[in-house]
């Protein structure tokens, strides 16, 4: 008797079973947030946004605060030339910033001074420091005269990379494995400015700390309405409350024994810009006087200017994210690559002692308010633009002690680097190859520029010496920026180990239809340009 077709039959072995499903719920890949409460283009109302945008003119006043407390006191300036920097370098993040919500980025992203400039302008005032002047004005204004010039022509480097669309040719390089490690350090690398800023004074820091956490993220739990208020404007709430209790510190005279840093960082009246500051005076082109140019200088700058395009990329990332639009297009990065050199000329022409790029810490309070509204960025332009011509108002605000905002970007840049972490969802995580390529970058994205960073000088002199000053700076900015060396080694690793066969595993499929305009729908929906601009311009640019 012949044997049956079933006799033959190999019977498969069971599919093991999705353990994940008994365990517990898994959550499928989410392009945009669901939990903000004002997308890129919604609107809160208008006293709510007024609110929310001197919001974000003081979280960027700290940083403006802090790179001229830094600057211009080795610049050889005085307190008046202080308050003077501090109002020029509003009135130019006031207008950088309009310029890119409105024709640039178009994301709620406000544009302040870069840290990475501080290295190029160290580099001046070493070279100057040899130099006989009749009095330290002198000084301070032929520093700030050749800081001009720099950047007058360093902002040229910007100009070429957006308009002629190489730095968009760039980013269509990028797959979510880089962008993971670039969006995480443009937050994490900013660490110095955190708890150690914080600990320089730690009775008002460490309560700042604690109270924003506890207030904005329990407290609000109390009831709806103490929900609303204390989310949104918690921050200045707490604000606040630490700096009159600094106040109430320094009138009862618990600094006056104490170590002169410390006065400078615990004490509410050691800025002396209150008592510096005029009442009306409007920067203008060229206040300081003609620009001085000088090549080893102006290449010096050139580092810095390119570190600040890698800089900003990362945190348009994270404030697409964060505002609930889709990721920038290719197109968008030339756009807006370009207009922030063209705000570098600006800043060139106006006498700032810093360039732009895009507020980390800005972009942070986006998520912490859950309100991505790009009006409110707008709005809080006039802020930046009022209280930097009526200068004893700007100085009011400005006398806030720096432990403070360490305290706040603790919060603050550790959202932008989990925002990040978010863009891992889009990849394959149990991918060896992704794995190694995103732990590689993020881990030398921080050590290498911190070994730049603790091996630098206090004259700006980096761990690269050669003979050509300007070399030295050009390198010791790259690699002092930690977002430039997640984007180089991200991209060479990304690029080259298994490319084609990992496209999938990369998240290539999911990233590659919003490099082109008509990509995705929606992104015409977030990052047309307004009043129908668009017909006016050439298409590559739109």
């Amino acid at each position: 008797m012949g044997e049956s077709a079933a006799t033959h039959h190999h019977t498969l072995p069971a599919a093991p079973p999705n353990l994940a499903m008994s365990r517990g719920p898994t959550w499928t890949p989410a392009e945009q947030l669901q939990q903000l409460h004002y997308c890129i283009h919604s609107n809160p109302s208008w006293p709510e946004a007024v609110l929310l945008a001197f919001q974000h003119y003081i979280v960027v006043l700290g940083t403006i605060v802090l790179i001229a407390t830094t600057l211009v006191p080795r610049m050889g300036g005085s307190p008046e030339d202080k308050a003077r920097v501090i109002q020029t370098l509003l009135f130019t993040a006031g207008l950088n910033t309009l310029l890119q919500t409105a024709l640039g980025s178009r994301l709620p992203t406000v544009m302040r001074p870069s840290f990475i400039f501080i290295i190029p302008v160290l580099s001046i005032i070493k070279d100057f420091s040899d130099q006989t002047f009749s009095n330290e004005h002198e000084r301070f204004t032929h520093t700030v005269r050749t800081i001009q010039g720099s950047l007058i022509v360093a902002s040229f480097i910007n100009i070429i990379l957006g308009f002629s669309r190489a730095w968009g040719h760039l980013t269509r390089l990028f797959s979510p494995v880089v962008i993971v490690p670039l969006v995480c350090v443009v937050g994490l690398g900013l660490f110095m400015r955190g708890f150690p800023m914080l600990a320089n004074c730690v009775e008002i820091g460490l309560p700042m700390l604690i109270l924003l956490v506890v207030g904005q993220q329990y407290l609000r739990r109390i009831h709806h309405r103490v929900d609303i208020v204390v989310e949104r404007f918690g921050l200045l709430i707490c604000i606040a409350l630490i700096w009159a209790f600094a106040a109430i510190l320094t009138v009862a005279g618990a600094y006056n024994h104490v170590r002169e840093v410390t006065k400078q960082s615990c004490r509410t009246d050691r800025s002396y810009l209150i008592s510096s500051a005029s009442w009306i005076r409007a920067p203008y082109p060229f206040q300081w006087g003609t620009p001085i140019f000088r090549a080893s200088h102006v290449f010096g700058m050139m580092g810095a200017t390119l570190v600040t395009a890698a800089e900003s990329t990362g945190a348009y990332f994270a404030a697409a994210r964060l505002s609930g639009a889709t990721p920038p297009p290719a197109y968008i990065f030339n756009r807006s690559i370009g207009l922030q050199g063209l705000g570098l000329l600006v800043e060139g022409i106006f006498g700032s002692i810093a360039g732009n790029s895009a507020s980390v810490e800005n972009v942070g309070l986006l998520g912490l308010t859950h309100i991505g509204s790009r009006r409110v960025v707008q709005i809080s332009t006039a802020f930046m633009i009022f209280f930097s011509i009526f200068g004893k108002f700007g100085a009011f605000f400005a006398s806030i002690p720096l432990p403070i905002f360490g305290a706040i970007y603790c919060v603050l840049f550790g959202i932008v680097a989990a925002t990040g972490i978010s863009f891992m969802q889009f990849t394959n995580n149990n991918s060896m190859r992704n794995l190694y390529i995103i732990g590689l970058s993020l881990f030398l994205s921080i050590s290498i520029p911190q070994y730049f960073v603790t091996n630098t000088s206090q004259d700006g002199r980096g761990p690269v010496q050669t003979a050509g000053g300007w070399f030295n700076d050009i390198l010791n900015s790259i690699f002092s920026s930690a977002p430039t060396i997640a984007i180089i080694i991200g991209t060479l690793l990304d690029q080259t180990l298994d490319a084609k066969p990992s496209i999938n595993d990369r998240g290539v499929s999911w990233w590659k239809p919003f490099q082109h305009k008509k990509g995705d729908v929606r992104n015409d929906e977030f990052y047309s340009l307004p009043l129908r601009i668009n017909e006016y311009i050439p298409t590559r640019f739109h």
